[in-house]
């Protein structure tokens, strides 16, 4: 099939209208996957969409050692699918269901990407040598250096260019098509197609800016929403799209868990591994660069676990709240109290060691010690100890724009979102309640609260390939006749329309472009109240905020229509704004239901304890930190249960349940200032199926796919 577009008249206007039966959202990583896998398995007729080819966090974010999760595949280690299920299961409020086919399809997902030549190390016998990465009990890890993701993606688009798949570029999504699901229960949804803008064409000229694709299956691999923060280590263009799932009706899962990290600001980076082993100096400044002092010292005055807690952010470096009272996830808090509570600057110094000139490796762990001796770098100063271990990491600042040079400058940092353990609901299959919508990679909800590091580019191939094998066997059928699209898709069209038409024209009479300022305004509010540290009344100021932005946005946006760009952030800004109310609003749920901090966020409690002076057993009083900084452990209460959200729609119906469970909004609000308000409700997580591992039985069934599908 050409996949050429055809012109159809939809709710008056001609509209540029591509036909195929899946679009795939996304050219990250499991983006690609997903287009690769489906044409392997017999279903060509796909497109793919992006808004921008080249952007995305899989393309262009890392490490000093980016790490694949795997089975293990080498040595004579134990393990086996069942317990590599059981460790991500483990995390907390992961279905179980999920955790068996990460862990079932990790070493076909992985030898594909080795067969399209990724290059992951093996030894002269062929076995793929594995490493402990965090929340790992194995060696499981593997990497192919800081640009792992960056890697697959592009053996995973070669193949996909090689298939002859056809590439949709600079196209923003403004909302998915649905149309009542006959097949499903009373108000289900399927999907019918997509409306997106296209960002190179200008919207005063002659040509549509509009593009709709009818399809019957859309696989939604946009990543995670992480234009919602301004402190973020997600890569410049990593925006997302969720909102646009969340108004199509597409279900949320565990929104709350995001985890946190120590970055470089500029350029974007993870600052873990070897970057913290070699225990660089933690520095702050006033905003103009003034003022210069070394702040950790003031809640860690004992110079060995000062250095001994750096260096354990290496192997332990996303923010973890259960070892913020007396391990190294202190050092975060204490960063972000420089940054947001003191308005200072942090950066880390590689030419000068910390608190005294010499290095006293004496006073070290003895984990610490052991790990640098061998690595034979008890002296010396941070960047050399940096080249000696890890010269790839030393060099990759050179080479990024803006670069920085370690051995003469200092790195600015700041605890950044990193990734969104949530994200939209799937099953087994990584469909969502919409039928034909497909949520993978960080876009879908697959994980629980804890998972172990490279756990996510495991699932995003894991999802991609479960997608398509569901695809290619159950849902081929080609996308509604033209009637029925155009009767679907001409209310999606109009809205669009509608909205454009209001903030250009406030923009020709008159009032400023502001939707850079929105962009910048929501992103602000979000990582200072909902960041790694949030209270119920931070989270409660920016719910009103962004509600009352939600609320009056078709009166309130304006924008140039001269400028692309300005258009197009109309409806970015639409999209993260309704993702900042969903997640906020499941942020207000999760305490409402008892929530207390775990993961990569502290939930301040007034009741709770502060972080402790000293190490390990050796702990005991309490530091002199902000309120802000008393926490309770969850310690595992809510691991049994996950948080579901939907967007209902004013007068919409509210989901049913199957399970006994009900649905309520956590904030009562008037749903008709609003495009839907979002409920929420609690249910059992799925656990881990029972074995079913009799050959017979199984070859039977497979091979009328009665087991399968």
């Amino acid at each position: 099939m050409s996949h050429e577009p055809e012109t159809l008249r939809v709710g008056g206007y001609d509209v540029p209208v591509v036909t195929a039966t899946t679009v795939v959202v996304g050219t990250g990583s499991a983006g690609y996957c997903a287009a690769d896998r489906l044409v392997q398995f017999g279903h060509d007729d796909v497109v793919m969409v992006a808004d921008k080819v080249n952007a995305g966090a899989s393309r262009n974010a890392g490490s000093d050692k980016q790490t694949y999760y795997k089975l293990t595949l080498s040595g004579g280690d134990d393990d086996s699918v069942r317990e590599m299920a059981q460790t991500l299961y483990s995390g907390g409020a992961m279905d179980g269901d999920n955790a068996l086919a990460e862990a079932a399809l990790s070493a076909r997902g992985f030898l594909h990407l080795v067969d399209l030549g990724v290059p992951f190390p093996q030894n002269r016998f062929g076995e793929f040598i594995g490493y402990k990465t965090d929340h790992d009990p194995r060696r499981r890890a593997t990497s192919v250096g800081p640009y792992t993701s960056r890697t697959m993606v592009e053996r995973l688009e070669k193949k996909v260019r090689a298939d002859g798949t056809r590439v949709f570029d600079e196209c923003r999504v403004v909302d998915v098509v649905t149309a009542p699901d006959p097949a499903g229960e009373p108000g289900a949804r399927k999907v019918a197609g997509l409306l997106v803008l296209r960002t190179d064409v200008p919207h005063d000229g002659a040509a549509s800016p509009w593009l709709l694709f009818r399809c019957t299956n859309l696989v939604y691999a946009t990543g995670g929403p992480a234009g919602m923060y301004a402190t973020r280590v997600f890569p410049n263009g990593q925006w997302g799209a969720s909102g646009a799932a969340y108004r199509a009706g597409v279900h949320g899962k565990n929104l709350t868990e995001w985890q946190f990290g120590l970055a470089s600001t500029k350029p974007r980076w993870n600052v873990s591994g070897t970057y913290m082993q070699v225990v660089p100096r933690f520095v702050s400044t006033d905003a103009d660069g003034g003022g210069e002092r070394e702040f950790l010292t003031e809640a860690i005055p004992d110079y060995g676990r000062l250095m001994s807690l750096v260096f354990l952010k290496g192997y332990q470096w996303p923010f973890d709240i259960r070892k913020a009272r007396d391990g190294s996830s202190l050092v975060d808090l204490l960063v972000y109290r420089e940054t947001v509570l003191r308005g200072r600057r942090v950066f880390l110094d590689f030419r000068r060691n910390p608190v005294q000139d010499e290095f006293d490796p004496s006073a070290l762990s003895p984990e610490a010690f052991e790990y640098l001796e061998r690595a034979g770098v008890l002296s010396g100063t941070p960047i050399e100890r940096l080249r000696r271990m890890n010269e790839p990491a030393y060099q990759f600042y050179l080479d990024k724009n803006p670069y920085v040079d370690l051995e003469r400058e200092m790195l600015e940092v700041d605890v950044c979102a990193q990734h969104n353990n949530g994200g939209l609901a799937v099953d087994a299959w990584w469909q969502s309640n919409v039928a034909g919508f497909f949520p993978v990679g960080e876009a879908g909800g697959a994980h629980g609260v804890y998972r172990p590091g490279g756990a996510a580019l495991n699932s995003g191939q894991v999802g991609a390939t479960r997608a398509s094998q569901f695809i290619a066997a159950r849902r081929d059928e080609k996308p509604s006749d033209e009637a029925a699209f155009v009767d679907a898709a001409a209310p999606v069209l109009g809205a669009a329309l509608d909205l454009t038409a209001r903030a250009t024209g406030r923009a020709a009479s008159g009032t400023p472009d502001n939707t850079g300022d929105l962009l910048r305004d929501v992103q602000r509010l979000m990582s200072e109240k909902a960041g790694p540290v949030r209270s119920a009344a931070s989270i409660a100021e920016a719910l009103d905020q962004v509600h009352a932005w939600l609320t009056a946005y078709d009166d309130l946006v304006s924008a140039d229509a001269g400028s692309r760009r300005a258009v197009n952030r109309t409806f970015l800004v639409r999209d993260i704004l309704t993702s900042a109310y969903v997640y906020l609003s499941a942020m207000a749920d999760y305490l409402a239901h008892g929530g207390r901090s775990r993961g990569s966020v502290l939930y301040t409690d007034a009741d709770g304890d502060l972080p402790l002076v000293g190490y390990g057993d050796d702990a005991q009083s309490e530091l002199d930190l902000p309120d802000l900084y008393r926490f309770r452990l969850d310690g595992g209460a809510l691991d049994e249960e996950v948080q579901e959200t939907a967007w209902v729609a004013p007068g919409g119906d509210v989901p049913g349940s199957d399970d006994g469970t009900s649905w309520a909004p956590v904030v009562p609000r008037d749903g008709a200032d609003l495009a839907g308000v979002p409920v929420f409700r609690w249910r059992p997580r799925r656990p881990v199926p029972a074995d079913d591992d009799f050959f017979e039985n199984v070859w039977r069934e497979f091979r009328d796919h009665g087991n399968v599908y």
